[in-house]
């Protein structure tokens, strides 16, 4: 029964060798490079104690190929549950291949353990090397992504570490399931497809931000989290526009960030609000500012958090990646045993 389940599956085992071979290829010839290039500009940036510019020019110039090794390590246990999943099952039944097997001395319990056993174990290496890979290459552009690309933002999140070797065993018996209940190979295929792209995208937004309690902060304002101050056309008073970061909590995932009037209110939007500070005189003037440039800036924003202005912000911490990733890959492996559960019940039930 082993044999003749890798014989069925060694064909698409040998395609799926060769896409992860060419890609672990790909990143071993640019890895080192891209390492390199960190150091020395970290190394560069540090005596100047400001690596905000390097951060930004580095990773600009990396992001299309960062966003492309990302998209591989997401879409692969989609590709898997589509590809390996749904047809596994769906295809024996459909052409009915499965009772000569049956009729053999193989009970039903044992063909179904033995696909889901060497087939699942293939799935969960293909994704783990896959994902290891990626995550080793792309290390320094995880250290100087711009807000939104960080290790804990969702897009990131999900493609780095062990947890694509959750998604990618719940995507495979998932497929084995719809393909069971539905005993034709296209719908299967179709189905699988959609009820995982759905959880991926509903789960990291609604169950993620809650795996621990979120840590809800206040901080004063400074150049990393202000990304811009003026007067709007029409405007009574000056607006002051926020960036998502956080100072001191590189890397967390922001789930709200809101400008704070002296009492604690929220003001404006989530992007900042109107502060009332004197734009004729004192430090925020353009009278004053102008002149010092840089240093002009900052003395508005000093001028700012005296008055009592503050950014209030409900995140996760970076420090959180490993426990969510650790949570979040157990979730979808007590999916992933339930619905082989059910599917072993099924085929002793239901099936003929």
């Amino acid at each position: 029964m082993i044999w003749l389940t890798w014989r069925q599956l060694r064909g698409a085992a040998a395609m799926m060798a060769v896409l992860l071979a060419g890609l672990a290829a790909v990143l071993a010839l640019t890895g080192p490079g891209l390492a390199s290039g960190y150091a020395t500009g970290i190394t560069s940036c540090t005596q100047n104690a400001d690596c905000t510019r390097f951060f930004d020019r580095f990773f600009d110039e990396y992001q299309m190929a960062f966003l492309g090794a990302t998209v591989i390590v997401l879409v692969l246990p989609g590709l898997i549950g589509l590809f390996w999943g749904a047809p596994l099952i769906a295809r024996e039944l459909e052409t009915g291949t499965h009772l000569l097997v049956w009729n053999q001395s193989i009970t039903r319990t044992r063909w179904l353990a033995v696909k889901l056993t060497v087939t699942g174990l293939a799935t969960v290496a293909a994704a783990g090397l896959c994902s290891l890979a990626v995550t080793w290459w792309s290390g320094p552009l995880d250290q100087s992504a711009a807000p939104g690309f960080g290790l804990m933002d969702p897009l990131v999140f999900s493609a780095r570490g062990i947890a694509p070797m959750g998604y990618a065993a719940f995507a495979f018996v998932l497929g084995v399931t719809v393909g069971m209940l539905v005993r034709r190979t296209l719908p299967a295929m179709a189905l699988t497809l959609a009820i995982f792209a759905a959880l991926q995208i509903l789960l990291p937004l609604t169950v993620r931000p809650h795996l621990l309690p979120p840590i809800t902060s206040t901080f004063e304002l400074n150049p990393a989290n202000v990304d811009s101050f003026g007067m709007p056309h029409g405007a009574s008073s000056p607006r002051l526009m926020l960036e998502q970061a956080i100072p001191g909590h590189v890397g967390a995932w922001v789930l709200s960030s809101r400008l704070l009037d002296p009492s604690g209110r929220p003001i404006g939007d989530v992007t900042g609000g109107p502060v009332q500070v004197s734009m004729t005189s004192g430090p925020c003037a353009p009278s004053a500012i102008e002149p010092q440039g840089r240093q002009g800036f900052d003395g508005c924003i000093a001028e700012i958090n005296r008055l009592g202005y503050r950014q209030g912000a409900t995140y996760q911490p970076f420090e959180r990646f490993w426990p969510f990733q650790w949570i979040e890959t157990g979730f979808y492996s007590l999916l992933t045993l339930g619905l082989a559960g059910l599917c072993f019940r099924w085929i002793r039930r239901r099936l003929s």
